[in-house]
């Protein structure tokens, strides 16, 4: 079935379904992404202000074969939530779904609409003396309805998991405009195909999340962070097994970092304060949090002594204060803007197996530099094997004059990761980026599932068309 634009027939009838405030002007905001690869485009902006105005609208587009696409917080960095080509959509924003419905404490659970800001829910949760681990980089303007859309990661999967273990339940509209009543605070329910997982990681192909149902824990009595430095991957991985041993579930975060990402810091973002005057070559971020009677500064100091003696660390820095950790949280946390300051000509999302890390890394930095005189920023959840695996320009020079190598060093890239039965897209999802990358390295059989789960759910192919799968005419 062929799809058609969002013109003002259209329009007129939306307007005449919707209260007025639902409608809003066609911004710029809405039509970008973060690394600028696509323009978007767009013949209508629908915020509805509740589920049912949400329904309504893809009951309207599903009527008119309008497509529709999804808009979170717009963080997004696979291309996701722009359309660049194809008849105009409507674009569904979800910044006025932003209540939360309820909180349970002592079921540790809270309820929230899809268009709430991560670091309202960190803070909701805060209030009733719980906490929602999922963090990124982006907290301040990500949604949960994109995050759960994406299945996002983020720096707390090792202890935690994604944003798909840390769900509950959901509410959505389908692409049909039927509204999945899924909002369950149960641990337990076998009654049949899960749609909740079916949605969570669709990324708005399958229909648009619009409330859902959280899982909270109770804050750790005491946490602690340090840095210490190591020799490469390998003493990363040995030194997580032995931080394993002496604290087993109570590490949060285990951040592996190259200099590189040191010297990217010093060059555009000179404010940050590094904890190192020479940077190492491999330094390890490691964030902990423990129960009552525990001293976290006191096991983060064992843990060093029994690394420093066999072998694992050769220096480290143990946060003796909030401020502190906070500081070395800043430093792992900004690497992803000095990386947009220095820009890069191909960035890569990667997961392996922990065992595969420290081999990749070395055979990935020889292939690279078969390609030229590239530089490397290799950091990420090392952890649950998640990389940040980023080729940029020589000293001086700008990725502009690079652009023709692009797809070279991304195949180089993700061909070796295959390989070695690893994943080329481990958090960010595919969005349109990485529709031929799914194609090429991904599974028959999943793929031909995955096409007609969509074919079964979206016969007009109108829910983000393009993303994930190649759209069809």
């Amino acid at each position: 079935m062929t799809r058609r634009p969002a013109d003002e027939g259209f329009i007129a009838r939306l307007r005449a379904a919707l209260p007025a405030a639902a409608l809003r002007e066609v911004a710029p905001a809405y039509l970008q992404e973060p690394r600028g690869r696509w323009a978007g485009r767009a013949g209508v902006v629908v915020a509805p202000g509740s589920t049912e105005e949400a329904a309504t609208a893809i009951r309207e587009a599903a009527a008119a074969r309008v497509p529709v696409v999804p808009y979170g917080g717009g963080t997004g960095l696979v291309g996701g939530q722009v359309v660049p080509e194809g008849p105009t959509p409507m674009i569904l924003s979800l910044e006025r779904l932003r209540k939360v419905r309820g909180i349970w404490p002592e079921e540790n659970v809270i309820e929230v609409e899809a268009g709430m800001i991560l670091a309202d829910v960190h803070d909701a949760a805060a209030a009733a003396e719980r906490l929602f681990p999922l963090s990124i980089a982006a907290k301040g303007s990500a949604r949960i309805g994109g995050l759960l859309a994406t299945n996002a990661g983020g720096v707390n999967v090792l202890r935690y998991g994604n944003a798909r273990d840390l769900c509950l339940g959901i509410e959505a509209v389908l692409p049909d405009g039927q509204v999945f009543h899924g909002l369950r605070r149960l641990r337990k329910d076998n009654t049949g195909y899960d749609l909740r997982n079916l949605l969570i990681g669709s990324e708005g192909t399958l229909g648009v999340i619009t409330a859902a149902t959280l899982k909270l824990y109770p804050r750790p009595a005491g946490e602690g962070t340090a840095l210490l430095a190591v020799a490469d991957p390998a003493a990363a991985l040995s030194l997580l097994a032995l931080a394993r041993e002496h604290m087993g579930e109570g590490i949060s975060a285990f951040e592996l970092m190259h200099r590189t990402g040191f010297d990217f810091l010093a060059e555009t973002l000179p404010d940050t304060r590094l904890p190192f005057a020479e940077p190492p070559e491999w330094t390890v971020l490691i964030d902990i949090g423990l129960a009552r009677g525990l001293d976290p500064a006191g096991a983060l100091e064992v843990l060093f002594a029994d690394a420093h003696e066999a072998g694992l660390v050769s220096d480290g820095v143990i946060a003796q204060s909030e401020a502190q950790r906070h500081a070395f949280w800043e430093v792992r946390e900004r690497i992803p803007e000095a990386n947009r300051h220095v820009g890069a000509i191909s960035s890569h999302d990667i997961s392996l197996p922990l065992s595969a890390i420290a081999g990749f890394v070395e055979k990935g930095g020889a292939a690279i530099a078969a390609l030229g005189p590239f530089r490397v920023n290799c950091f990420g959840h090392l952890g649950d094997g998640n990389l940040h695996y980023n080729v940029f320009p020589p000293p001086g020079q700008s990725r502009d004059g690079f652009r023709g190598q692009r797809d070279e060093i991304k195949r180089t890239v993700h061909d070796m990761v295959d390989a070695m039965g690893g994943s080329v897209s481990a958090e960010h999802g595919i969005g349109r980026l990485k529709v031929g990358d799914l194609e090429r390295y991904g599974d028959p059989a999943k793929l031909w599932a995955m096409r007609a789960i969509k074919a079964a759910l979206d016969p007009a192919g109108i829910m983000n068309p393009g993303a994930v799968l190649r759209s069809l005419p």
